[in-house]
């Protein structure tokens, strides 16, 4: 049995929003599609640059991937500066390092200025290594780090509670409650004129010299600028998809005691990844979070996983009593860094932000300060590196084809693989399972009084089959991330329709 409450402690220690749905047709400056930390950094920056901005969110604020961060706000993003000098150049290294740190400190500068009590806390950042193979990239990147202009040394001794082989260090970093923060810009952002909607679900998207976005409801919102910040690219003009690689990992949360906090953001690639931070968490003591075991989405049972990251945080931290678990999510680009800029060739005022790669913290302040300066007409030095239209055949060719074979080895194989189970009364209380009926895969969930819950097996964005994840009850898309509940109700794009009823 897995210990701790399923749920975010990000949502569970904050109070629930309930912004308007979207009831009839509006126009504005700037429309931003998404209410995670991308969305509303965004729309805040432009809000507080005298544009009139209106944020459509698909369900609640806050709650979706950003809602189930681990919420480091870093520049040190595992091995990142030896990659980017190696396949860019040293240019592209420090003006990653510039603009990652800039977001950190603009969330101290706008807590302070706000007053906002989000438990922002500065800490070093550590990338450890555990074997020999990653102690030599740790040691590249402690140099391609300090290369890149940030303060970074090799270290063999950090604040863990156990022996590491080395680590790179990098100061001046933080750690903070993301939805604290954002809800606090939430509340300035509407203080100053911009609107929020929430369960307003964009469907479709009019792009010209005045752009239309249209929710599920009919009702439309006419602007001149568009920003879709909704994790995944909703719409597939731009065919990101074809860049971008989804990844889901788990996360645990324990009790321990404040004379045990490591004082620091920690992380290794070892150990299929192992991330380390700690929040205030009542007095005398801290709540350890601890991140790892990631997986494609669909990849199917998640209960062996979450059993050996929690089995990892004991045997690390043999105080901590495991409290709370929940899943994340986010995509990874080709070459390693976010798409942040323009959507297309085609058109010069829709905008994305997307790709962040476990790092969506900074990277998602960042984006709020890029766009607005793009929409404003004073676009930064390093506005070029995160430029969504950039293509690097170099760089991006070998994940390209691989990340193709993969989607193309799921659309056709899943097809013609055979059933998970013979029949759906073969399927137990609380599972689920792919099963041929008349010859059409059929997804399956039973509940715990036995009711079977079917939905077409076909993901609604490009046809892929879902897989079932018995312990987040949900169908997930192997191809490109989306997630369903088990009544077909979209959890996480990129679809945007709801699998329908299998009769």
């Amino acid at each position: 049995m897995l210990s701790g409450t399923q749920e975010s402690y990000w949502i569970e220690s904050t109070t629930p929003t309930a912004y308007p749905r979207l009831s009839g047709d509006a126009d504005t400056d700037v429309v931003v599609v998404g209410g995670g930390i991308a969305g509303l950094c965004t729309a805040w920056e432009l809000t507080e640059a005298g544009h009139r901005v209106t944020l459509l969110e698909a369900d609640r604020i806050a709650t979706g991937v950003t809602g189930y961060t681990t919420a480091k706000l870093s520049v040190l993003h595992t091995l990142v500066y030896d990659k980017l000098r190696t396949s860019f150049d040293q240019v592209s290294a420090r003006q990653y390092a510039t603009s990652q740190q800039a977001a950190v400190e603009r969330v101290a500068e706008v807590t302070a200025r706000l007053g906002i009590d989000c438990e922002l806390e500065r800490v070093p950042a550590y990338t450890w290594a555990e074997s020999g193979d990653t102690l030599e990239k740790v040691r590249a990147e402690a140099d391609a780090a300090a290369a890149a202009g940030l303060p970074a040394t090799f270290v063999t001794g950090t604040g863990l509670p156990f022996p590491v082989a080395g680590a790179v260090r990098v100061g001046g970093q933080a750690q903070f409650h993301p939805r604290k923060y954002l809800l606090a810009l939430a509340d300035d952002l509407v203080r100053r004129g911009g609107s929020i909607f929430e369960r307003s679900r964009v469907t479709d998207l009019d792009e010209g010299d005045s752009c239309t976005v249209t929710t599920e409801g009919g009702h439309t919102v006419t602007a001149r600028h568009v920003v879709i910040a909704t994790h995944y690219p909703i719409f597939d003009r731009a065919l990101l998809f074809s860049r971008l690689q989804p990844r889901r990992e788990l996360v645990v949360a324990a009790v321990i005691p404040a004379g045990q906090d490591p004082g620091g953001a920690y992380l290794t690639p070892d150990l299929n990844t192992r991330s380390v931070r700690t929040a205030p968490y009542g007095d005398g003591q801290r709540l350890l979070i601890v991140t790892g075991e990631h997986f494609t989405p669909g990849a199917g049972e998640a209960t062996e996983q979450w059993q050996r990251l929690s089995d990892w945080t004991r045997e690390r931290f043999p105080d901590a009593r495991i409290v709370y678990r929940w899943a994340t999510q986010d995509n990874s680009t080709t070459d390693g860094v976010p798409f942040i800029g323009r959507f297309h060739r085609g058109v010069e005022n829709v905008y994305v932000a997307t790709g962040f790669g476990g790092w969506g913290m900074s990277s998602g302040v960042l984006s709020g300060q890029l766009l607005a300066a793009l929409i404003s007409g004073d676009a930064p030095e390093w506005a070029g590196l995160y430029d969504p239209r950039r293509l690097g055949l170099t760089r991006e060719a070998g994940s390209m084809l691989k990340l193709g074979a993969e989607v193309a080895g799921h659309f056709v194989g899943d097809r013609v693989r055979p059933s998970h189970v013979d029949s759906i009364d073969d399927i137990a209380p609380g599972h689920g399972a792919i099963v041929r009926v008349r010859g059409q895969q059929c997804a399956a969930y039973r509940d715990a009084a036995g009711e079977v819950h079917t939905r077409s097996a076909r993901c609604t964005h490009l046809g892929c089959i879902v897989n079932f994840n018995d312990a987040e009850t949900a169908w997930e898309c192997p191809c490109h991330g989306s997630r369903f509940g088990v009544d077909g109700a979209v959890l996480q794009g990129p679809a945007i329709s709801p699998l329908p009823p299998f009769e």
